[in-house]
């Protein structure tokens, strides 16, 4: 069952279409993710789907009703952790809990509950009481995740929020969005950082420049380059002789050379490991090691736009 449904949807500020007619859907009880590096029109997807942002044509539906017509219909269910900090920097991270408790419209006992399980959700219980100034990029960032989560929304949408964080908090967050996610809450989290998406998202949607250019499982989106690999080979030096004759194998389809490294884009060969020792033979080069990459997201987007993602 859907929850939202997103139907060419376009924004634009003067000539830049920041969004330019993207069509997805999100499933009751999933984790959904944008993927695209910055600027690909995922924070102002968010912007529109968050009521924020009023969308230059297209249609937003929450559980059958458009938001864009009636914007009520989502707000008091919807959950927005922004991707910068929301917070009051002289304030504590109890006081900040507070304030937007207040603005959800909690009081008294349930209000002080809610940050009590709240607190223990986002892991910073013993620092609540000490000023957001004084906090770890990490524990704002948490904080700001509580904040989103004080009035138990139905959708929770997360936009970039590991951004320039220590691993520690960062795991935190990703281990948070899949209890939260356990218990029944329906997730949209958008990122440039794969190995997120990847670990989290059942379903994925890549953006770039704008525009939806893949949707799918991590599987379907796979099989997009189904065959293809990336074969990483050190040796102890390479030269123009031997890139010439490794582009003689037949189903070696692309030759990036780093240094004394090769990275080729292969098709399934068998003899792949026979025919790259039996190659380099010919020449006066030797390889050191070998390594084969199986495709994966990263890869995709790269087959799809002609660029890594964080270009």
């Amino acid at each position: 069952m859907s929850l939202l449904k997103v139907n060419n949807l376009k924004k634009y500020f003067k000539e830049v279409k920041a969004v330019n007619g993207i069509t997805f859907d999100v499933k009751k009880g999933e984790v959904f993710g944008l993927l695209g590096p910055n600027g690909a029109g995922k924070s102002t997807t968010i912007s529109m789907i968050s009521t924020l942002f009023n969308p230059t044509s297209g249609e937003i539906t929450y559980n059958g009703e458009s938001i864009v017509e009636k914007p009520k219909a989502i707000q008091q269910k919807l959950g927005v952790v922004p991707q910068e900090i929301a917070l009051y920097p002289t304030l504590s991270g109890l006081e900040n809990l507070k304030f937007w408790g207040h603005a959800y419209g909690l009081r008294g006992s349930e209000l002080n509950k809610r940050i009590e399980d709240i607190s223990q959700v986002i892991g910073i219980k013993d620092r609540l009481k000490d000023k957001i100034e004084k906090y770890s990029g990490g524990m704002k960032r948490r904080i700001n995740i509580g904040a989103a989560l004080l009035h138990k929304p139905d959708l929770l949408i997360m936009d970039e929020p590991t951004v320039g964080i220590d691993p520690q908090s960062r795991n935190h967050i990703l281990d948070t969005v899949l209890k939260l996610n356990e218990e029944g809450m329906t997730i949209i989290y958008t990122s440039h950082y794969m190995e997120e998406v990847e670990y989290l998202c059942s379903r994925i949607s890549i953006m770039d420049m704008g525009e939806i250019i893949a949707s799918g499982t991590q599987e379907e989106l796979v099989d997009i380059i189904k065959g293809q690999k990336k074969i990483n080979i050190k040796l102890d030096h390479v030269d123009d002789t031997l890139i010439s004759i490794i582009k003689t194998i037949e189903y070696v389809e692309k030759v990036e050379t780093h240094e004394n490294e090769m990275i080729l884009t292969t098709q399934n060969g068998e003899n792949i490991f026979k025919d790259l020792i039996s190659k380099t033979a010919e020449t006066e080069s030797n390889i050191l090691s070998i390594d084969i990459k199986k495709p994966n997201l990263e890869a995709v987007f790269l087959h799809l736009t002609g660029k890594a993602l964080r270009d």
